[in-house]
């Protein structure tokens, strides 16, 4: 068995068996040869030899990186035309093309991938987009990519993969790309009663394409349970049937592009404003090493570290439980031995400092806190970042009880946070707008502009937020007006 993290470092996730039966049964079919990629434990090829009694007539080709998986597969295949080969996809072409592909590619992050490998990825997407796509696109999305030139004419593709594939701030350059030159059949999404991973931290979607000319809607498939035969019998019945596990609607391509594959096109409302027409919004201070800048008062006083270097900051969302933040909050934070302490410095230079701070960044120096990656680009490398103290706070990832938070301090967030600066410096204005975006159905439009993950977390970035539409009435009932020229300074 695999620790959790040496399952993580090769992006290995298995495919339940319940889904593996459903994405086979959509590309396979004689005399196509099956290509697998990321073979892993063998879930599709598994899916392939239970409900296929044909099984041994087809080709099939597995390819992994894996030498165990590989060696364990090829001990039990039961057909000469069954191949496992050990084979990295991203870096190593595959010239054939093939009538089927299905695949379950490995999930690996982008802050896990080499500079060599992230060189490789922005080549694939220049040479297939034109255009380098958001690094922040994880490895899974350039084996669609790759994947999809490997299929045939009128080939089938089944893919399952993470929601953030359709949700990346570089979702809409793929998919643009992906529904200009395939057919991109049906999305099936999962609510968190039938996820297939319910232990790992994300929302998975199943894509279906065939490489054939686009249709102009798709069909959108959610399954509200577990079932073992729901998602199945969907699939075979070319999308045509839904039942009590699994409900399939057809939906306008366009409109399903513009709301995002893995979300409730149906559901979707357009409204005259976002958030933009009211607010600007900036990504919290990131230190790059908290426990160095960041500490509380104790730790502060037994380095004898001078108040004069620090301001107030917030760092944790799970540390704020009211609606608001308070100075007593903070207190209560730094007694509890929370850090709300922040060692702001500028570009003072050294000598300048007082010998007590002196004294601490050597210290550092000698951890080797100045090489590493984010704080290396900074000039004097113990130089802070610099945020006015915003009225609103969003946290960055949200479980439960997403909410704005007011702050009623001149604390500064950390990246665990948006900040979140009203056009208009009006208390009247603030105090309606907190309302305004605290509403329920405003933040019920937040699944729009967010990214989703498991157990219904959403992460939204900067960008993202400022596009989370208000509804008309709730603007409406509480006489708020856009406005819109910013009268705030922001850094």
């Amino acid at each position: 068995m695999k620790t959790r993290e040496q399952l993580r470092e090769k992006g290995q996730f298995w495919t339940p068996d319940w889904v593996a039966k459903a994405m086979i049964a959509y590309i396979a079919r004689l005399p196509d040869t099956i290509l697998d990629l990321g073979v892993g434990a063998g879930a599709f090829y598994d899916a392939l030899l239970t409900n296929y009694e044909n099984a041994k007539q087809y080709n099939y080709l597995g390819v992994d990186i894996d030498d165990d998986l590989l060696e364990s597969l090829n001990k039990r295949k039961v057909s000469s035309t069954h191949h496992f080969q050990k084979k990295d996809y991203i870096l190593e072409n595959i010239p054939e093309t093939f009538g089927a592909i299905i695949s379950n590619p490995p999930y690996i992050r982008h802050h896990r991938l080499s500079q060599d490998t992230k060189k490789k990825l922005t080549d694939i997407s220049v040479k297939l987009l034109g255009k380098k796509i958001d690094g922040r696109a994880g490895i899974h999305v350039y084996f669609l990519l790759l994947a999809l030139k490997n299929l045939k004419k009128d080939g089938r593709l089944a893919f399952i993969m993470p929601a953030d594939t359709c949700e990346g701030i570089f979702a809409k350059d793929v998919w643009s790309y992906i529904t200009s030159h395939y057919c991109l059949e049906a999305v099936a999404t999962f609510s968190p009663k039938s996820t297939p991973f319910p232990k790992i931290d994300t929302n998975a979607v199943v894509f279906l394409i065939r490489n054939r000319q686009k249709k102009q809607h798709i069909y959108k498939v959610h399954c509200n349970t577990l079932s073992e035969q729901g998602l199945f019998n969907v699939i075979k019945s070319n999308f045509m049937e839904s039942n009590n596990d699994v409900e399939v609607t057809k939906v306008d391509l366009d409109k399903a592009l513009k709301v995002g594959l893995s979300r409730d096109s149906n559901a979707f409302v357009e409204h005259a404003f976002v958030l933009r027409d009211f607010a600007k919004v900036v990504r919290g201070i990131a230190t790059g090493e908290n426990d160095f800048f960041f500490m509380n008062s104790k730790i502060k006083s037994e380095l004898n570290l001078e108040d004069e270097y620090f301001i107030r900051a917030i760092g944790r969302t799970r540390d704020i439980t009211d609606e608001s933040i308070t100075d007593d909050l903070l207190d209560k934070l730094d007694k509890q031995g929370r850090p709300t302490y922040l060692l702001s410095l500028d570009g003072v230079p050294f000598k300048d400092l007082s010998q007590n701070i002196q004294k601490y960044i050597k210290l550092g120096e000698a951890k080797g806190i100045n090489k590493k990656a984010l704080i290396s680009t900074r000039n004097p490398w113990y130089k802070m970042e610099v945020r006015k103290s915003p009225p609103f706070l969003f946290a960055y990832l949200g479980r439960r009880n997403v909410r704005f938070i007011k702050n009623d301090t001149t604390a500064v967030p950390l990246t665990s946070f948006l900040c979140v600066y009203p056009n208009k410096s009006a208390k009247e204005y603030i105090q309606k707008l907190w309302k305004v975006l605290n509403h329920p159905d405003t933040l019920a439009n937040l699944k729009f502009v967010g990214k989703s993950y498991g157990s219904g977390a959403i992460k939204v970035e900067p960008r993202s937020l400022e596009n989370l539409a208000i509804p008309d009435e709730v603007i409406k009932n509480y006489g708020l007006l856009p406005s819109t020229h910013a009268q705030m300074t922001f850094i």
